[in-house]
């Protein structure tokens, strides 16, 4: 049986600043290594991810929390061009398909963004 993960809540940011199809990134405690991760709105509802592509384990981003393509139906990875589902994370085009990112818990709290915990 797999051990649970160690994980301390992280307040991303004030919802409201979270627009359609924006995204944040900020940093989470995974077992006490501090892991980059971010989250995008998609459909109205808070997604959040550790900022890892499953290729190769390089940042989606390039560090400008743009993590849409142009046709808003999926996050990319910048350096290889891997296609990731927003709401499961599951990669569906590129050298890792079928592979998954490791989704993170949101919860809207107070008017925030709170990362709780990761999604098993």
């Amino acid at each position: 049986m797999d051990e649970p993960t160690l994980f301390s809540p992280v307040r991303i940011l004030e919802a409201r600043r979270l627009r359609e199809g924006d995204g944040a990134r900020f940093t989470v405690s995974l077992d006490g290594v501090s892991r980059d991760a971010f989250v995008v709105r998609y459909r109205g509802r808070a997604y959040a991810y550790v900022n890892s592509c499953r290729h190769e384990t390089l940042p989606l981003d390039f560090g400008d929390a743009v993590f849409f393509d142009d046709e808003y139906d999926a996050l990319v990875c910048c350096h290889h061009g891997a296609r990731y589902r927003p709401e499961s994370g599951e990669c569906v085009a590129g050298p890792c398909a079928g592979a998954r990112l490791t989704r993170l818990q949101v919860e809207e709290l107070d008017g925030a963004l709170w990362c709780v915990g990761v999604v098993r």
